[in-house]
C-alpha cells in the first residue's frame, strides 16, 4: 500500500526541476545576465505553483466516486467497446490545464487488479481522439461488490511524463495520491454504467473532494 502523505507544499518529483532552475538562476545572475536570470527566476516559481500539492478533505460517504484529477470535466458519456471494455460502461473525462494541480487521487476504496501502459501519440488532450491515441497509463481498481472502475492517466500535447507509483495488488483508499502527468494532461473514469452521474460537461471539479458518481 502507498503512502498518502505528501512530500511537502509540492510534490516530491517537483524538486530535480526546482533545484535545477534555481541553481541556473544564481549561476546567470552571478554572470550579470539578469534579464536572463529574471526569466529563469519566474520559471522557478511557475514550476513551484505548477506542482503544487494541496492537502484536500476526502467525503466519506458510501457509495461515491471522487475526482481522480483538478480540471475540467469535458466528457460524460456511456460508452461501449471501449479499450477497456466490451460491454456499456461510463465514461467520465477530465481535462487538466497547465494552472491545474497535476497530482492524481484514487477515486474509490479498493485494489489494485491491474496497471496497463499504453505508447501512443501526443494530441491535445482536450479532443476526444486523445483517449484512444495518446500515450496513457491505465489503472484498474476492484471496489466495493465486486465492482471494478478504471482510471487512465492520458499525456497531452505538452505533458511527456506519466508517473504512476502504485502496482498490481496495492491496497488503495478514496483519496489517496497514486501519481501526477507533467504540464497538462487528461484523466479518462470509467464506471459501471449504473452509476448516477454528479457532474456535467463544463463542471470544474477537484481531485479527492469533487464526486463524479454515485454507485449506491
Amino acid at each position: 500500500m502507498i503512502s498518502s502523505e505528501r512530500s511537502g507544499p509540492v510534490a516530491r518529483e517537483a524538486y530535480p526541476f526546482i533545484l535545477g532552475s534555481a541553481f541556473a538562476t544564481v549561476i546567470i545572475a552571478v554572470l550579470g545576465l539578469y534579464v536572463l536570470a529574471l526569466f529563469f527566476l519566474l520559471f522557478t516559481s511557475f514550476v513551484c505553483l505548477f506542482f503544487r500539492d494541496p492537502e484536500r478533505v476526502i467525503p466519506g460517504k458510501e457509495g461515491i466516486v471522487v475526482s481522480p484529477a483538478d480540471g475540467k470535466v469535458v466528457e460524460v458519456s456511456v460508452v461501449q467497446d471501449s479499450d477497456f471494455a466490451a460491454e456499456k460502461i461510463l465514461k467520465i473525462s477530465i481535462f487538466m490545464s497547465i494552472f491545474n494541480v497535476h497530482v492524481n487521487r484514487i477515486p474509490d476504496d479498493g485494489t489494485v487488479t491491474d496497471v496497463n501502459y499504453y505508447p501512443g501519440k501526443f494530441f491535445s488532450a482536450n479532443l476526444d481522439k486523445a483517449s484512444k491515441n495518446n500515450e496513457r497509463n491505465a489503472v484498474s481498481l476492484e471496489i466495493s461488490r465486486g465492482r471494478k472502475l478504471i482510471v487512465v492517466q492520458v499525456a497531452g500535447l505538452i505533458a511527456r511524463r506519466i508517473i504512476c507509483k502504485i502496482r498490481k495488488g496495492d491496497r488503495l483508499s478514496r483519496g489517496d495520491r497514486f501519481g501526477m502527468i507533467c504540464f497538462g494532461s487528461r484523466l479518462d473514469v470509467y464506471l459501471p454504467p449504473d452509476t448516477v452521474p454528479a457532474v456535467s460537461v463544463g463542471d470544474k471539479v477537484l481531485a479527492g473532494t469533487s464526486i463524479l458518481g454515485d454507485l449506491s
